[in-house]
């Protein structure tokens, strides 16, 4: 383990290196992505002021309101760009450095992707929840934070992170036969903003679409982790939940490795 880290920890110090050398790109990031969450929350807010009934789908306002927020933070911190990366290093040939390298290729990309993300943690977990808690709080006047339910969800963005990870390597080995993923990131970014519940909570759906959305990868990416900061799970729907994430970890870990070892046939540098 001590060899393990001293070889990989490097990368996640180069990852915080260039997080702060490039914090404007990431706060002027933030800034959209929080102004994109403000909009569907007046979205949400004109719906429920129109609705006869205080609640919708067994949601209250406050439940949307802390839905949509933690759904941003969750999404936000599980978020992976490693497909963009591996895709173009796959397109101009410098992935052939990685393979000759006494590295593992995506352990590479993992820790030098959590220095950057240790970075963003910070900034945006905390006040986020903070700020949740006291609009809960200025709402309904109790304190209403759970420590459970948030250590539920702390564990539940972890993996989620981690399928968002190796679902990315899996999607950025595809440029070994595309050739190109920009066009198809976009499409691809905004399918799993749809399916994992981000903008809609699944619990809207249909009940036959919603059970089956629940068990896709997508879910345990923003909808599970919302649903345990939220408490709305009973013990038996924790344990189902968590044991999901753990399946598709494995299930995109075994992936990458497979792709990994058909793809490395298929190497075609462009213009180098």
């Amino acid at each position: 383990m001590r060899r393990f880290l001293r070889i990989y920890l490097p990368f996640s110090k180069a990852g915080i290196q260039e997080m702060m050398a490039y914090r404007f790109n990431f706060f002027f990031h933030l800034i959209g992505e929080m102004l994109s969450c403000f909009v569907m929350y007046f979205v949400w807010l004109a719906v429920f002021e129109s609705s006869d009934s205080s609640t919708f789908m067994g949601f209250s306002m406050i439940d949307m309101t802390v839905y949509l927020f933690i759904s941003f933070t969750a999404s936000f911190l599980t978020y992976s760009d490693g497909a963009i990366a591996i895709g173009e290093e796959i397109r101009d040939g410098s992935i052939v450095m990685r393979m000759i390298k006494p590295v593992n290729f995506d352990m590479y990309f993992l820790f030098h992707e959590l220095g950057s993300r240790a970075v963003e943690t910070g900034i945006v977990l905390a006040p986020m929840c903070i700020g949740v808690e006291l609009y809960k709080f200025c709402v309904t006047g109790t304190v209403m934070f759970s420590l459970p339910n948030f250590s539920l969800f702390l564990v539940s963005v972890i993996i989620a992170y981690l399928i968002s990870f190796y679902f990315n390597v899996c999607y950025g080995f595809l440029a070994f036969f595309l050739k190109n993923l920009w066009g198809s990131s976009v499409l691809k970014d905004a399918v799993i903003s749809f399916l994992s519940g981000s903008k809609i909570p699944l619990a809207f759906m249909p009940p036959v679409l919603s059970a089956v959305l629940s068990i896709l990868p997508f879910a345990s990416l923003s909808y599970t982790p919302v649903m345990l900061y939220m408490g709305m799970y009973d013990v038996s729907e924790i344990i189902c939940s968590i044991a999901l994430q753990l399946f598709w970890l494995i299930f995109f870990w075994a992936l990458s490795k497979l792709i990994w070892r058909i793809a490395m046939k298929r190497l075609c540098v462009q213009g180098g």
